[in-house]
């Protein structure tokens, strides 16, 4: 007897399908191949001879993350200026011209008051600036250095000054940012 509510191919619905069997070899050929494939290229890889290559030697790390600059803590070790050097660096800007009231090199007449009132008026005056000269103790040279530059001035517009004696340890007390020489 048949069944009018039976719907054509239904019969394709209870026929059996592939077998347990054909389904596991699926499944192990589709998870199986890859794995296969990765384990042999991790063995292939430790199989070769890993000698690090030339970028990765230390000597060549080092090279790469080489100091880029350096910090150097307390004072350079540097000659000290003559006066006339200072002079030439620091003082002829406006000695050299007479600007702002500086009395120029080697004019005796304008240097003769001032000589007066002795060496220890006239450092004293460099080194807290006085008029139109700003203080020159504390710059880039050196409190002795100034002195000399005093003397060096005063002694070319008539004085007779003698070359103050060095601190014993006026190379140590040098500031490291010594003015550039200047070109002739």
């Amino acid at each position: 007897m048949s069944n009018s509510n039976h719907a054509p191919g239904h019969d394709a619905h209870a026929a059996p399908g592939q077998s347990l069997s054909k389904k596991i070899v699926s499944v192990v050929v589709l998870l199986g191949l890859p794995l296969v494939v990765v384990l042999g290229l991790i063995s292939a890889y430790k199989s070769q001879d890993r000698a690090a290559p030339a970028s990765m030697s230390e000597e060549a790390v080092m090279a790469r993350i080489q100091k880029v600059g350096a910090l150097s803590l307390g004072q350079a070790q540097v000659a000290l200026r003559t006066g006339e050097e200072v002079y030439k660096l620091q003082c002829s800007t406006c000695h050299a011209a007479g600007l702002l009231g500086a009395p120029k090199l080697a004019d005796a007449s304008a240097w003769g008051p001032r000589v007066k009132n002795g060496y220890d008026a006239l450092l004293a005056s460099a080194m807290k600036g006085k008029g139109s000269m700003t203080p020159q103790a504390g710059g880039a040279f050196t409190d002795y250095e100034i002195s000399r530059a005093v003397v060096y001035l005063a002694n070319a517009g008539g004085a007779k000054f003698a070359e103050p004696k060095a601190p014993a340890n006026a190379a140590a007390s040098a500031p490291a940012k010594a003015a550039a020489p200047a070109s002739k």
